[in-house]
């Protein structure tokens, strides 16, 4: 039988990211995540908004950068699968939790002041260099390179 477990989701962080690494050297960070619906009750015509709230955990390099650049209230948009974790409490209780493994994470809205990054995926970039180089035009030698490029030079 086949399957498919995919999970896409865009809301703000309800709490810090809290970032371990395992005996092996790999990070993990774990952060909730909070998404809002608005509607309209049909029977009083009132206005209501619900909550759904969702572990998501996120690995290695993503993990660290989460964690360096993400807050309790950023807003972020995750791509994922579901996950299902179960385990025993030392009383004897069987405990179980869906929870979010992101694949791809991708920050949203603007920069903050003390960002580096603004929005865009969890690939870093040092910001003052990458807007220096974006707003110069790149420019080669006159030995036969290109010169300066337009967006008209741009084919799509």
């Amino acid at each position: 039988m086949a399957s498919y477990n995919k999970v896409i989701l865009m809301g703000n962080l309800t709490r810090d990211p809290e970032m371990k690494y395992l005996p092996s050297g790999t990070a993990v960070t774990n952060f909730g995540l909070a998404m809002n619906e608005r509607y309209t009750d049909r029977t009083t015509g009132e206005q209501r908004e619900s909550a759904c709230f969702v572990d998501v955990e996120a690995w290695d390099r993503q993990a660290e950068i989460v964690n360096e650049y993400l807050s309790k209230g950023s807003p972020v948009f995750i791509e994922g699968a579901l996950k299902f974790d179960s385990w025993e409490t030392p009383e004897g209780e069987k405990r179980s939790r869906l929870r979010v493994r992101a694949i791809r994470v991708q920050f949203i809205g603007g920069r903050r002041d003390d960002d580096e990054m603004g929005g865009g995926y969890t690939e870093a970039m040092p910001s003052e260099q990458s807007q220096a180089q974006s707003e110069q035009p790149q420019e080669q030698s006159a030995g036969g390179g290109n010169t300066a490029t337009t967006d008209d030079d741009i084919p799509f």
